[in-house]
């Protein structure tokens, strides 16, 4: 019989259970790292570390059950900040690192989406279909890698939306758009970080008085805490190596491109977004060499990898649920285009890095989570 070691340091017989979460995990592993050894030996060693990274977020991400959506939905529901605050710590986390490498290597880049009509529209929009989908962009992949029926199946018309989101991008942005505004860039790396933190400290003084459970790190589950701290790490190595900030959705939409263009369904000259010579590069080329397509991937493998010690506690959904879900999904991939990023791109990355549009999107997707949790409950999710 197999043992394992306890904390004492003594052994103990490995229970069946643990010996077959073992067995599941063992292919994962050694796709992972066959994968990574082909990365490093054919590709780059940036694609196989950013693998690695997104392995890392994937494993937080699912560990942690760190869900965006889920945070934002308990506050409104039954005026539990945990998720909120843990989001905050991340944010806090996160920009005290990135602003000042932002200032210092000049290969990296902020993520800095213009303020516009599209801003408005897809940051509402999104912030109530993520509740109805139960899943922004990072939970979408999270759960789908856990095996959550309704996220597998809203992962490619997430995709679908978001390619078609990007197809359309430019008309949205005729409405009416500004040049990005960066913080560090128009004040200075320090000036910058404490105006963020000065923000945040007065949005968890706020969440605070409204839910009336007053910030207390102490107090907090140690998922939130921990989670916030392993995902901070992941998304500044991400930036380190890669050069830019974490993102989700752009891979999204890059496959779906890739799968249009393949059968002839589109074309990609004829698209003012898509004939962008940068992204037209990316549809030239293949996905391993896209960043944001390999850090999706490491999400779920890093999700997979905690998958089978997770119980399975999605309930079943009628027909009607499946549609609405299905449709929620594909409007949450064309809003998040026209938003320029999800939880992850737009608020994470994009207020950690300093960008004006990320202050924006929170308060528009906050009022559309708002309605979001109504027809979420409608409809009996």
């Amino acid at each position: 019989m197999s043992t394992l070691v306890t904390s004492t340091g003594a052994t103990a017989p490995a229970t069946p259970h643990t010996a077959g979460v073992w067995a599941q995990r063992l292919p994962i592993a050694a796709a992972v790292l066959a994968l990574f050894g082909w990365l490093l030996w054919s590709v780059s060693s940036r694609q196989a570390l950013l693998l690695l990274v997104g392995v890392g977020l994937g494993w937080g991400l699912a560990a942690a059950r760190f869900g965006f959506t889920t945070g934002w939905r308990t506050l409104v529901e039954k005026r539990d900040p945990s998720g909120v605050y843990g989001q905050i710590i991340l944010l806090a986390l996160l920009a005290a690192v990135s602003m000042p490498m932002l200032a210092h290597f000049p290969e990296t880049h902020a993520a800095l989406g213009p303020p516009s009509i599209s801003l408005l529209v897809g940051a509402f929009v999104f912030g109530l279909c993520m509740q109805i989908a139960d899943g922004c962009g990072s939970g979408t992949l999270y759960k789908a890698g856990l095996g959550v029926p309704l996220n597998m199946g809203i992962l490619p018309m997430f995709a679908l939306g978001s390619f078609l989101g990007s197809v359309h991008l430019n008309g949205w942005l005729a409405l009416g758009a500004i040049e990005p505004v960066g913080l560090v860039q128009s004040l200075g790396a320090p000036t910058a970080l404490v105006v963020t933190l000065v923000a945040l400290a007065v949005i968890t003084v706020g969440v605070g008085l409204w839910s009336g459970q007053h910030f207390n790190l102490a107090r907090m589950p140690r998922r939130w805490v921990w989670g916030a701290v392993v995902l901070a790490l992941f998304a500044t190595l991400n930036l380190l190596i890669a050069g830019q900030p974490w993102g989700v959705v752009y891979g999204f939409g890059l496959w779906a491109a890739k799968g249009a263009t393949a059968l002839g369904l589109f074309d990609p000259a004829a698209n003012a977004f898509w004939s962008d010579p940068g992204h037209a590069q990316r549809l030239s080329q293949t996905l391993l060499l896209d960043v944001t397509s390999i850090t999706n991937i490491g999400i779920l493998a890093g999700a997979l990898w905690v998958a089978p010690k997770r119980p399975q506690d999605a309930k079943p959904l009628t027909g009607q649920q499946w549609l609405i879900g299905l449709a929620a999904g594909f409007i949450l991939g064309y809003s998040s285009r026209l938003a320029f990023g999800c939880n992850v791109g737009a608020m994470v990355s994009g207020i950690s890095t300093g960008s004006l549009h990320g202050w924006i999107w929170v308060p528009m997707a906050f009022l559309g989570t708002l309605i979001g949790v109504r027809v979420r409950r409608r409809f009996g999710f």
